[in-house]
């Protein structure tokens, strides 16, 4: 529906990031055409999937008593886990979690340039998250007076269910913009937990992608992983969009000695690949850290962090909006977001500056963009390295509805998070051919 707010915001030209549609799907497989994921596959039909699902996610944070629509379960591959208690479609390979999948889109051109994803816990009891643990073992011979140290991979399974991000692609085209677009759609994930962080993990965990060949395929599984499992990498990859039942129960659990594996295999293990390093880059930067822990199918590092240690989930706070501004009035630049009773979520990276009692204030422009109004209650991530972690309450739940500025007296100081969703039935939320994350 296009309404005199739309208008505005495609003359605006804006950068907008926004909940997933069914209609973005094709261009969200042409993405996922770009850059190999395990959590984007180039399949339409899991993408539709995930999107509902991601639409669904959306919906229930926004309204807890709203009806979901009902999600497909698309073929998987010709005659593979056909029957399978464990096939129960995207739900399985996340233990039925949230997933919330953003586009990002040219206001100017209406069309869908990149995107990203958070999943709030993947796995959990009795569908435990797999990894590689990589140990050095030493061993000495007393006659040779000599010894080696040999590098071994130990399979390990997680049942925290830590939460996940993955999923970010921006056109090549958009990359290297003035506005660090490919940024804007990384920490738009730490803004949306920042804002319902009682829905997601004491950890956040994510899986890099380690390098490709050519032809798109990963030597540490045509080395490996083939050996235990009767599937291409890209077989393999797909399938796990339904089930990683196989993983556990067709992987070795023993030590795996590296030194076994040919050169080529053994030096993509805790690498990334080249497209994959600047975003590991920024990861780092947030507190992320490699653990020796490696995706069990390509080697890729698997990085991690603290949830409650990440600035950006630190300084997301909500906010009363006030009166449009000029542009030259604001002095700070940050991620604002409004979300709908209906599950739309809208997010930019602008100007902004905060007013007396702690009133946020932007340009009617970036207002337009995200459908917010004076007096709604918005999600504000300061971007430009002006922590607000010091100056708010420790975060709660979000409260969600349109509603009228509140007095002096109860805007005195940044909105704290509610923690139960249940009391927002009512209420408006604010709330891995080369693959870059999976």
């Amino acid at each position: 529906m296009t309404d005199a707010r739309s208008v505005d915001r495609i003359a605006s030209g804006m950068f907008v990031i926004r909940r997933a549609k069914v209609d973005d799907s094709d261009t969200l497989l042409k993405l996922a055409r770009m850059v190999h994921f395990i959590n984007l596959p180039p399949d339409k039909e899991i993408i539709v999937q995930k999107v509902i699902h991601s639409r669904n996610s959306f919906l229930k944070v926004a309204n807890q008593s709203a009806r979901p629509e009902p999600e497909p379960t698309p073929k998987v591959l010709s005659g593979l886990g056909q029957g399978h208690s464990s096939m129960a479609g995207l739900g399985a390979a996340t233990a039925k979690s949230p997933l919330f999948l953003f586009v990002m889109e040219d206001t100017a051109s209406g069309g869908a340039l990149g995107a990203s994803q958070v999943v709030s816990h993947m796995g959990g009891p009795g569908a435990p998250n797999a990894s590689f643990k990589l140990e050095k073992r030493e061993f000495f011979s007393a006659d040779l007076q000599t010894g080696t140290t040999q590098m071994v991979a130990k399979m390990h399974l997680d049942e925290s269910g830590p939460s996940e991000i993955g999923g970010l692609i921006l056109q090549p085209s958009y990359r290297g913009h003035k506005k660090k677009l490919g940024r804007f759609l990384s920490f738009v994930r730490f803004h949306f937990i920042g804002l319902h962080r009682e829905l997601f993990a004491e950890k956040v965990l994510a899986e890099m992608m380690a390098p490709i060949t050519s032809d798109g395929d990963n030597l540490l599984w045509d080395y490996l992983g083939r050996r235990f499992v009767p599937l291409s990498y890209d077989e393999a990859d797909r399938f796990c969009q339904y089930s990683r039942e196989f993983i556990t129960s067709l992987l070795p659990k023993e030590d795996i000695y590296l030194s076994l594996l040919p050169p080529a295999a053994r030096a993509v293990v805790g690498e990334v690949g080249v497209e994959t390093r600047p975003a590991r880059r920024m990861l780092e930067k947030l507190g992320f850290a490699y653990k020796g822990f490696v995706d069990p199918f390509d080697g890729g590092p698997h990085l991690e962090c603290a949830t409650d240690e990440i600035s950006l989930v630190k300084d997301t706070s909500l906010r009363d909006l006030g009166k449009p501004v000029d542009e030259s009035e604001c002095d700070r630049v940050g991620i604002l977001s409004y979300q709908q009773s209906d599950g739309d979520f809208f997010a930019v990276c602008e100007p902004f500056t905060i007013g007396r009692a702690g009133v946020v204030h932007t340009t009617e422009h970036v207002m337009t963009a995200i459908n917010a109004s004076a007096g709604d209650t918005i999600g504000l991530t300061p971007t430009d390295g002006q922590s607000e972690a010091a100056k708010r309450p420790a975060a709660k739940k979000r409260a969600a509805s349109r509603k009228p500025a509140l007095s002096k007296k109860a805007a005195a100081a940044p909105k704290p998070l509610k923690k139960p969703l249940k009391k927002q039935a009512s209420k408006k939320a604010t709330t891995k051919k080369k693959r870059v994350t999976k």
